[in-house]
């Protein structure tokens, strides 16, 4: 488990949050560009090394009923990642990455081998998905990254 103060460099190091200390010798990050009006990413940060972070518009993460996902024990990698994806999740730019103006939604790519997958971008979540036939292959936030992944495996698109 990361120390707080781990913790603590590590949200420290987005310079879009801003730190607001709170009661007990907690920490809250806020981010004030915020499309919505959620502005809380990192709350209650405390000194035991308890914490959570707002992962609300993320579906494959798991929260409390307000949004957060405790992140007791989570990696210095899997926190920032995770704040990354919780500032994009809520910035105005999130919507320009993931359908971009005019790019269709449903895609098939093919490989030398003739195996098809099928890239979908579904609104409610704003995520790009990758499918073999009724099989989820892989979930993406963004369409370059899908493309990348696939282009990766040796896909093209059909």
């Amino acid at each position: 488990m990361l120390s707080f103060e781990e913790k603590l460099a590590i949200a420290d190091s987005f310079p879009e949050l801003q730190r607001k200390d709170v009661s007990l010798g907690r920490v809250n990050y806020h981010y004030d560009q915020s499309a919505t009006d959620k502005k809380t990413v990192v709350y209650h940060l405390h000194p035991n090394g308890n914490g959570y972070v707002y992962a609300g518009e993320l579906h494959d993460i798991q929260t409390d009923h307000k949004g957060f996902a405790n992140i007791r024990d989570y990696t210095a990698e899997e926190l920032r990642t995770l704040i990354e994806r919780s500032i994009r999740s809520l910035s105005s730019s999130a919507a320009s990455e993931s359908a971009p103006a005019g790019q269709a939604k449903d895609e098939r790519w093919i490989n030398r081998k003739g195996h098809t997958l099928d890239l979908k971008f579904e609104d409610e979540d704003q995520m790009w998905y990758i499918y073999s036939g009724l099989t989820l292959d892989a979930a993406f936030e963004t369409y370059t990254e899908a493309k990348e992944y696939l282009e990766e495996e040796g896909f093209e698109r059909a």
